[in-house]
């Protein structure tokens, strides 16, 4: 069953591309007693979460700072390497976008947000989508129907219910 608002967020290991390697980071760390927006993408370097979804983030992290927004997280099933790679790439990681990887998928999992589209060769991959929570729990949250639209998870739309 996927996560809704009033639920409180999986305990998770996501893992950060460090300068020194991979770092795990608990995501506990990033959200107790604090107000974060996350974001989750289908895919490091696909079409629409380069093209529109980092950059709607990159866009509004002033307008969410200005609403009490601590931090902005960005998650995708793919490992810290590539987030690492992609985060330098898109220019979000310059922006302080934190750019997790959930290389296994557990979290997504544990969210309810996993989906194959083997078509596009995507396989237990994270529906795209955005949510703000507060001290760990849920208090908003926008998901796609469809993997390749970018709208209510989109930054501008999540900035409107922060």
């Amino acid at each position: 069953m996927a996560i809704t608002e009033g639920d409180r967020l999986p305990d998770a290991t996501l893992i950060r591309g460090g300068d020194g390697g991979p770092e795990a980071v608990e995501l506990s760390s990033l959200t107790k007693g604090r107000r974060v927006a996350l974001f989750a993408v289908p895919g490091a370097f696909t079409g629409t979460c380069s093209t529109a979804h980092v950059p709607s983030f990159i866009r509004t992290k002033d307008g969410f700072a200005e609403k009490g927004i601590d931090t902005i997280i960005c998650v995708s099933v793919n490992d810290p390497f590539v987030m690492k790679a992609w985060g330098e790439d898109t220019g979000a990681t310059p922006a302080g976008i934190e750019m997790l990887g959930d290389a296994d998928g557990t979290f997504t999992k544990a969210m309810g947000m996993d989906f194959d589209a083997p078509p596009a060769g995507l396989f237990g991959r994270s529906k795209r989508y955005a949510l703000i929570a507060d001290d760990g729990v849920v208090k908003t949250i926008g998901v796609e129907e469809s993997p390749g639209v970018c709208e209510v998870s989109a930054g501008e739309a999540l900035l409107e219910k922060a």
